[in-house]
């Protein structure tokens, strides 16, 4: 398959592969990804159901931390999302708390057939110190970032364009390819966004193909 024949993707059509530990644990490390990582508590299962259409693909909890392995959710033969361990907020031993960072650097740094980084925040605590790391981190990869605000449907209209604004105004100084959108789960906003982006990055030519410049 090359990236001439690439549909765009269902992401009605995610299912559950696997999860694990470290990404020595992962499938072979070919065709796209697309991770999702963020703060405990920035909503990432949330938005990862709201963007397939499930309840359930992703656990939800009112608990930050439940995401504590590597979850691989594939669309089609070539193309995967990823949930990353969630860093920050989680009340957990310090021990398991530098085992996920681990898991979550470790993908981050070594996995050839990423794509694409959606790193989920807070409308109303946005770009925080490990947010920005993570974000900085990604463009000196030459890893494409979209900023998603969440829980959008938090802020009023005239506080949620304040942010945005404010936000759409840090992203220059992260250089790179860096967007920033809002979202809520609740009411869908910003999903719209969140598909573009990602059918764009998903289109990309696949690790290991003949017709990519690598």
């Amino acid at each position: 398959m090359t990236s001439s024949t690439l549909e765009p993707v269902k992401f009605q059509q995610a299912h559950f592969v696997t999860s694990a530990p470290s990404i020595r644990h992962l499938s072979a490390d070919e065709g796209l990804e697309v991770a999702f990582a963020g703060r405990s508590n920035a909503g990432k299962s949330s938005a990862l159901n709201t963007l397939t259409r499930q309840n359930s693909l992703a656990r939800t909890s009112k608990t930050p931390g439940r995401t504590q392995q590597i979850n691989i959710f594939g669309l089609d033969q070539q193309r995967r999302l990823v949930d990353l361990p969630g860093y920050g907020f989680a009340k957990v031993p310090i021990a398991m708390k530098e085992a996920w960072q681990k898991s979550l650097s470790e993908y981050l740094q070594q996995r050839k057939c990423l794509r694409g980084l959606v790193v989920l925040m807070d409308i109303r605590h946005p770009f925080r110190d490990a947010d920005q790391e993570l974000i900085h981190w990604a463009v000196a990869s030459n890893i494409p970032v979209l900023a998603v605000l969440t829980k959008a449907d938090k802020l009023k209209s005239g506080a949620r364009k304040e942010t945005m604004m404010k936000a759409q105004e840090a992203v220059p100084a992260f250089g790179g390819d860096v967007e920033v959108i809002a979202f809520s789960s609740l009411k869908k906003t910003g999903l719209p966004d969140l598909e573009r982006v990602l059918q764009n990055w998903f289109a990309a030519p696949l690790v290991g193909d003949a017709n990519s410049d690598d």
